[in-house]
Order: C-alpha cells, then structure tokens, then sequence
C-alpha cells in the first residue's frame, strides 16, 4: 500500500493528513500559530512558524500513523493564497509576511489601476486590482520599506517557501501564482510585459509549473526534522481554493461548489478561460493542467451566523454544553420552525465589506423590513437566506458567463447544515449534494501528489477513485418560488445603499 500526505499551511494553523489509495484518513495532526496586527487592518505571520508547525504536524501524523515514511509516495502542498513573503539572497526571510486579509494596500492597488490600465490588468491577470492580491503588497514594500525591497531577491506564496525548506527548490505553481497579480492567466506564465510596466525583476519569481509537476524532493536537513524518507517527491500543489476544489471533486464542467466557511465561496470548474470583464469574480489557473476556476467570494457567510451566535444565543450556548449537544444543530432547530422569506425580514451579509458581486469595502450589514412580530428566531433564519442570498449572487454571475450549473455541491461548516442546504436548493434552483470525504484542501493536493506519482492517470480519475455523492437535496417548489419573487428586493437593497454606506464610512473614520 502507498500513501499520500496533503500538507495545508492555513491562516490559523497547519493541517497535515494522510491518505491511502482510495482517500481514507489514516491519520492527521494540526499545528496552529498567530496572526499578528501591529496597526488596524494589518495582518502578518512569521514564516518560521509554518515551517515549525509543518515539521510538527507531520512528525505527529508519521508518528500516529505506525507506517513506514518509505510508503509514502508524495507530498503536496496548499496555503492560504496571496500572502508575500521575501527573502533575502540566502532564503532568508527578511519580514513577516504580509497575509491575504492585509488591507493596508488600497494606494497600491489604485497606483496598480493606474500605472497598468484597468483594462489591460484584468486582460492579462483575470481581476482587476485587489488589495488582497501578491502584487500590491509588493509595490507597498517597495513604497515603504524600501531597504527591505532592496535586499529582497526572491519573493514566495507561503506554500512554497514551505517547498523551498523542505526541498530547496524555489517553485511555484499556477493556481497559486495566478492570485499574484504578476501571472497572465491565459498563457499560464509570467507576464513579462506587466512586470516591465511595474519594474519588477523577472528574477524575484520563482518558476512557475503545473500543480502535478515534481517541484522537488525532500531533503535529507528536511527528512530529520519532519520523519519524512529523503528523496520524497514534493509536487507543485495549490492554492487553497483550487486544492478544496479539487478535493470537493470540482474537477469537470457542470459540478460547482458553495462553500459555507468563514467566507462563502462559489467554485466552478471550466475548461476554457472565461472572463467577467466586470471583475465581479474571480478567474484563476485550476491545479487540474490546462483547465481554470472562476469563483465568487461572500466575506462574511458563517462568520454572519458566528457574530449573530455570539451576540444574541447565549441561552442557546448555555443549553448545548448542558445537553452536550452543537450549539449550531440547535440554531438549526430555532431557524426550522420560521416559515421560508421570514415574514418580510431580509439580512445584508456585509460584516467585512463584500467582494462579489460589489467589489466594496465600505458596506455594512442590514436586517432590513423589521417589524413588532419578529422574533430571535426570524433574525436567525433571516442572516441564513441573507448568505444563501448573497451565495445566488455569485452563481448568477457564473451562470451569465456561460458556466454550466448542474449541481451544487455544498462544503465547510454551514455545508454540514441540512436546513442551509435546502435554503440553497431552493435559491438556486439547483440540487445541492454533499460527497463522502471533508478534508477539502489536504485531500486536493493528496490527489495531486497521487497523480504525479502514477497512482491515478489524471486529477479526474483520482477524484473519481475517491470521491461519491453522499446526500442530495433538491428545490421544494413553494420555496423556490418564494425565494424568486424575494430576491430581486435582496438585489436592489445594495444599489440603494451603497452611497449610504460610503457616506457612513466618511463619517465614523
């Protein structure tokens, strides 16, 4: 028997699982660390944490696991995207590194609109420029750390510095690398007329390959302090978004995912390049060769039922840790006796701002259509078809672009909500399945790995090897129609919004 081992460095820690042949969880470990805010909407991470907490995590999974490392026929790799780290000649990191969620780069990215054009930005790299993305935090360090700028000779995603210390390869791949800004999504390559535009050195970027492609091999320094055997092949891996996909089985046209996380993502599969040349969603390099990925983002999904769980269900927490029972299995009960649409009520998800489909970071949250007969029990439900709402609006945007929508298949905490997923079944239109296996990521860049060691023949035969529909839930007609008729009002509270919330956010600076 061989093994594969999915290593997914996240925001608050580092999942390590490993895998047999046919995806079963043979063992698992997590390792988590700090984000450090040194000023408001900052947010930085030390690179040698990942690196302790991927030594950590896999020594623990070999260790729990009682295999023989040698059976282990490779490793890949995800992260969470976007997020720069520099180095010096020496791989050295010269800074924490700035992370995804780091706003402080909004001059950057306008000085990014205007030096390039942003016409001819989302032409070359798919987006329009985004605070979030690799290059303007790298205009930014160049803008105000001009000493580290100068010492800086190579620039990585934080999975692939992990490559570099477990390899010594400087590599990366191109789900990931297209979440830079720097890529040409179309070619799959760098684009070296925009880094001639920015002045950028084509020598800071690591080579770019396939995520199935061998980037290197494990070291016999890395081999100590991880347990893994020396010469392990490492593959190219992926982003996060891109490796859930390919783990949720998002790897053909027609199957989509909606992930109820923290945020909410709508993911599709496509086997051209499609554009919004809106820059509503997202288009990325999938890890499937030679395919890509459009995805919507909604900022605050989960987090929406988090913060309302929180500020107003302390009767409920109180009574799940006395019954031993999830405090969200009873907000689901709470939510199941209002009756779809919640007598007029509406919620607007803006907690963060939002992303798709508005691009603003100056919206806030709404309950909207209050009256004297609602109850806790009305808002709860309310902030559920507010996310599902907001969900639609990414699958709308696909849907308008040409991607097929058979199925849904629904993915993270929320996805295990059997009431979330009707409401979803029911805005969309659409059957909402879950699949057998939740190790998203880690499972992804586990079939990467198996596919590059020859275990599987493609992305797609591994994903058929390991994954299958476990429940589906399709519309209830009375719902569905309900839901149509309310959701045009759901679109229309933004547009009359928005200058209100620019004008709020002038004012409470």
């Amino acid at each position: 028997m061989r093994y594969l081992l999915g290593v997914d460095i996240g925001t608050s820690g580092t999942k390590s699982v490993l895998f047999d042949e046919i995806g079963t969880v043979v063992a698992h470990a997590t390792v988590e660390y700090p984000m450090y805010q040194p000023k408001a909407g900052w947010a930085e991470q030390d690179p040698e944490d990942w690196w302790r907490a991927v030594c950590g995590s896999i020594s623990a999974v070999i260790a729990k696991s009682g295999i023989d490392a040698a059976e282990i026929a490779g490793v890949g790799l995800s992260g969470q995207m976007h997020s720069l780290v520099c180095l010096d000649g020496d791989g050295k990191v010269l800074r924490k590194a700035i992370l995804w969620c780091d706003q402080r780069t909004a001059a950057e990215a306008a000085e990014l609109t205007e030096i390039v054009g942003r016409e001819r930005l989302v032409e070359i790299t798919a987006n329009p420029a985004m605070t979030g993305f690799t290059a303007a935090k790298l205009l930014w360090v160049r803008n105000h750390e001009p000493e580290i700028y100068e010492k800086t000779r190579k620039i990585l995603l934080p999975k692939d510095y992990i490559r570099l210390r477990l390899t010594g390869e400087y590599a990366t791949e191109v789900s990931d690398a297209s979440g830079m800004q720097l890529l040409d999504v179309a070619k799959r390559t760098w684009s070296q007329p925009l880094l001639d535009t920015l002045e950028i050195d084509r020598s800071l970027l690591a080579d770019v390959y396939e995520s199935v492609y061998v980037s290197g091999k494990v070291t016999a320094e890395a081999a100590k302090l991880t347990g893994l055997c020396p010469g392990t092949p490492v593959v190219g891996g992926a982003g996060d978004q891109a490796a859930g996909g390919v783990g949720n089985g998002i790897v053909r046209t027609g199957t989509v995912s909606a992930t109820l996380g923290t945020s909410g993502v709508v993911f599709a599969h496509t086997d051209e390049m499609v554009l919004d040349k809106e820059g509503r969603v997202h288009t990325l390099c999938h890890a499937v060769p030679g395919c890509w990925h459009v995805m919507g983002v909604t900022q605050a999904a989960g987090l929406s039922l988090k913060w309302f769980r929180e500020q107003f269900c302390k009767a409920e927490e109180a009574a799940a840790d006395l019954y031993g029972e999830d405090v969200y299995v009873l907000l689901d009960r709470l939510a199941a006796d209002v009756p779809a649409g919640c007598d007029g009520l509406f919620y607007l998800p803006y907690l963060m701002g939002e992303r798709t489909p508005h691009l603003d970071p100056n919206a806030r949250g709404v309950f909207f259509g209050l009256n004297a007969r609602h109850t806790k029990a009305d808002l709860l439900r309310a902030v559920m078809e507010g996310v599902g709402y907001s969900m639609k609006d990414c699958l709308e945007i696909l849907k308008k672009m040409g991607v097929p929508v058979d199925e849904v298949r629904a993915s993270g905490g929320g996805g295990k909500s059997a009431l979330w997923r009707q409401m979803l079944a029911d805005m969309f239109a659409k059957k909402v399945t879950t699949i057998n296996v939740s190790e998203g990521p880690a499972l992804g860049v586990a079939i990467l790995a198996g596919t590059a060691a020859g275990i599987y023949g493609s992305v797609a035969e591994g994903c058929d090897a390991i994954i299958s529909r476990k429940t589906t839930q399709r519309a209830q007609a009375e719902a569905k129609q309900l839901y149509k008729t309310h959701y045009p009002v759901y679109k229309s509270l933004y547009r009359s919004l928005k200058h209100e919330f620019a004008k709020l956010n002038a004012i409470s600076q």
